[in-house]
């Protein structure tokens, strides 16, 4: 093993902030995920009956998301009843406000001559008002932009580091300006924290929320423990979410040469293979992270091809330690 430790954008984890993750069956996400596979290979009408699937799972309770991806399936396989019923809940229920995106989803073009179409989309612009109406909104813009350069690069290094490697000179030349990129939304995010403190969706809207959050994950060490204790308050004010910062808590032990908490950190060794970083706990890991709105630690760590065993972690934690010491700052 050597040390590599992941960089893990919030935007690629389950926020589960709308209902409890340890109260969703793990059937619900194995059928959301074979859903969105049957998706990509454009099998909609399967698709849309596993994410139906997966609803009855949970006594057809859905986050919103993945009520909007069936409605996407549904009206791609010429079922529009049920492609309006998935957006209708969402739109009524949900108060789903993204009216810049679905407006121009081409996978619902084909709902536009359904003369329900037009109030689907009042509403939602209703709620997109409403969602706004206390907003701050040159900060929304400013931290928008800021999210944009903060992932731009981040979406694509993976792709380029299969193909090439991860010691090409493109892979590092793209985490040089990464780096550089970080640098600079720092010192715009920290003058809005020194300013306004940590604010809330109402006030930046949910992408900024999670940019003030990414950009401070995104930095040094010292930086991370200026701004967690704020950071810890904001999330008793429910001005930041728990699972944000259950992930910034574990990278700030693992810098510190500590075992993390929930889990979040992802190690790789020289063979290029992904671990589970030491973690202090592990035998009460899902509780704590369940605690935090995040999912069970064997499904998250599936994106890594990683299967848990919480045995098997415990025996090599004599190996992992050693592996944390590195990874010290």
């Amino acid at each position: 093993m050597n040390k590599y430790i992941l960089s893990i954008a919030a935007c690629i984890l389950f926020n589960l902030s709308n209902f409890q993750a340890q109260t969703i069956p793990q059937e619900y996400f194995d059928l959301v995920k074979k859903a969105d596979s049957l998706y990509t290979i454009k099998d909609y009408k399967n698709s849309a009956f596993n994410y139906s699937m997966a609803f009855k799972a949970h006594g057809w309770k859905a986050m919103s998301k993945n009520r909007y991806d069936a409605a996407c399936s549904w009206s791609m396989a010429n079922y529009p009843d049920s492609a309006f019923f998935n957006l209708e809940r969402i739109a009524n229920l949900m108060g789903y406000s993204n009216y810049d995106h679905i407006i121009i989803d081409n996978d619902l073009v084909p709902l536009h001559a359904d003369k329900r179409w037009n109030s689907l989309i009042e509403k939602v612009k209703q709620n997109k008002e409403q969602k706004e109406a206390k907003m701050n909104k040159p900060l929304v813009a400013k931290l928008d932009s800021i999210h944009n350069d903060d992932q731009a690069i981040r979406s694509k290094v993976g792709d380029v580091e299969k193909e090439l490697g991860r010691d090409s000179k493109e892979v590092k030349a793209m985490w040089k300006e990464m780096h550089i990129k970080d640098s600079i939304n720092l010192i715009k995010v920290v003058e809005i924290l020194d300013k306004y403190g940590w604010l809330g969706a109402d006030v930046v809207g949910g992408i900024g929320n999670m940019t003030l959050f990414l950009v401070i994950q995104h930095s040094d060490l010292q930086t991370q423990l200026k701004y967690l204790p704020m950071m810890r308050e904001a999330v008793k004010n429910k001005n930041a979410s728990p699972s944000d910062i259950a992930l910034l808590e574990d990278r700030v032990l693992m810098r510190q040469g500590k075992k993390q908490i929930y889990g979040s950190q992802i190690s790789r060794n020289k063979n290029g293979e992904f671990y589970v970083a030491a973690l202090a706990d592990p035998d009460n890991v899902d509780k704590l992270r369940a605690e935090m709105n995040l999912q069970p630690l064997a499904e998250y760590v599936k994106r890594w091809d990683i299967v848990w065993d919480v045995e098997q972690h415990k025996k090599q934690m004599p190996e992992l330690e050693k592996e944390l010491e590195k990874s010290k700052y």
